[in-house]
């Protein structure tokens, strides 16, 4: 798989991971590109697939994975397992590519990656090594982080939503 998306130790406490009953379109991973029109990106990761890692205060604790549509809801499964309590902090790095559609917010959603992109091994490899140093951040690497062709997200807290980017990036008539 080629990783096209990642987001860096994205806060836990910034996300609304149980928002109650009428309200399950609250529940969101949302990242941005940009800050201002009309360059503003801002996507909605929950239904992304890839490799996450939870941290604790000392570091990583816990690396997973999310198959198919799953990142949004293995991250919240662990608020109620035996990680619950043990992570305040994750990263991920996902497979499937953001598309250009958006809802009625403006927010861009996800599409399955390309068959041949998936099989392309010398690239899976390079992508690799880009995690383990993004997620480990060893200080004799000197390579740098490099995702043949993928883009960095940037969190945005529900707050942040509320407040800031949904009137950026909600279309106008």
């Amino acid at each position: 798989m080629k990783v096209t998306s990642f987001g860096l130790f994205w806060r836990a406490e910034e996300i609304e991971w149980f928002p109650g009953q009428g309200n399950r379109n609250e529940f969101r991973l949302l990242g941005r590109i940009g800050k201002n029109r009309p360059g503003i990106r801002v996507a909605d990761f929950r239904r992304q697939q890839g490799i996450y890692i939870l941290f604790d205060e000392y570091g990583p604790a816990y690396v997973g994975l999310a198959k198919g549509d799953r990142l949004g809801a293995r991250l919240r499964d662990h608020h109620g397992d035996h990680l619950n309590g043990k992570w305040d902090r994750f990263s991920w790095f996902g497979f499937n590519p953001v598309g250009a559609a958006s809802d009625d917010h403006g927010v861009l959603s996800l599409i399955q990656p390309r068959r041949d992109v998936t099989e392309d091994t010398s690239t899976t490899i390079g992508d690799l090594e880009a995690l383990l140093i993004a997620a480990m951040g060893p200080k004799l690497n000197i390579q740098k982080m490099r995702f043949d062709g993928a883009e960095k997200w940037e969190q945005i807290a529900q707050w942040e939503w509320e407040e800031t980017y949904q009137a950026k990036v909600a279309p106008t008539d």
